[in-house]
């Protein structure tokens, strides 16, 4: 015969624990103690456990009863989050959103979103770092639902594309690195003498795309931003960062600027597919763009 576990059984456990007894458990569910005491010993000889030691003043949980009481919170607790998720989806909200960004872009910028969404949903967002091709590969093939990037030259006709603003990116050295010595530096010519260090496209499928490269141009790649910078702060060769990856290391000296005008502006995009909108994605649409205006003030 199978023994069975009710989610009632595990609730009074769980209350005769937190309130240390079956007096102060049953006034907390509403129920008789006498009706408490019951449902114990009968889930005792449904399960042939000794859940409690009745041995001494107060009734005290065996091994096998705390070991009941513990995996049984982890069931309640899982019951809970998908009574939880089922509701959301009900509600027309998605029990998870992937916010895909381009490298250039700083996820601390982001995190604001999470905090703010969480008091209108219970949707888990999670952020993943993209590089040029990798970003829109991910949104074609539903592995992000939105996308923060340079604008492309050409989108797919099912993706809706959002201007952002301008994104600040310029050429950086190590102050030490012989580049600032020369007279144009960022002359393509000039360039191509010293080795560039890029990020790696995360593209799996699509082919890869490449910016600032110099053909027959020495090069290193890495796998993030954050690892780029870490390269270029050595002075083992230059490259191209955002601001906000460049802006701490420029002001404590481990990095310079490379001639006397090195900036760039990036059309940065907000993009998705339109086919799926559910409510949270509608939210972070509308979110992103005030977000990212504020930082731009």
């Amino acid at each position: 015969m199978n023994k069975l576990l009710s989610f009632e059984a595990l609730i009074v456990l769980d209350a005769i624990d937190r309130r240390k007894s079956f007096a102060a458990a049953s006034e907390e569910l509403g129920r008789a103690p006498s009706s408490l005491s019951y449902q114990v010993q009968k889930l005792e000889q449904d399960l042939d456990l000794v859940i409690f030691d009745r041995s001494g003043h107060r009734a005290v949980f065996t091994k096998a009863g705390q070991l009941l009481l513990e995996r049984g919170r982890l069931l309640l607790l899982a019951a809970d989050e998908m009574i939880a998720d089922a509701s959301a989806l009900a509600h027309g909200w998605e029990l998870d959103l992937t916010i895909a960004y381009d490298g250039l872009v700083s996820v601390n910028s982001m995190l604001p979103l999470v905090a703010e969404l969480g008091k209108k949903s219970k949707t888990r967002i999670r952020f993943k770092e993209e590089i040029l091709a990798g970003g829109w590969e991910a949104l074609a093939q539903d592995r992000a639902d939105l996308l923060i990037a340079p604008a492309p030259t050409v989108a797919p006709p099912e993706v809706k594309i959002q201007s952002l603003g301008k994104l600040a990116t310029l050429w950086v050295a190590h102050p030490d690195h012989p580049i600032h010595k020369q007279e144009n530096p960022l002359d393509p010519a000039v360039r191509k003498q010293y080795l560039a260090i890029a990020v790696s496209d995360t593209a799996r499928n699509m082919p890869p795309l490449s910016h600032n490269i110099l053909e027959e141009q020495a090069l290193v790649t890495v796998s993030t931003m954050n690892d780029k910078l870490a390269a270029l702060k050595t002075g083992m060769g230059i490259g191209t960062l955002s601001m906000c990856y460049a802006q701490s290391a420029l002001e404590s000296g481990e990095l310079e600027v490379i001639g006397d005008d090195p900036v760039y502006e990036l059309d940065m995009v907000l993009a998705w597919n339109r086919n799926q909108m559910g409510k949270a994605k509608v939210w972070c649409i509308k979110n992103i763009e005030k977000l990212w205006k504020k930082q731009l003030n």
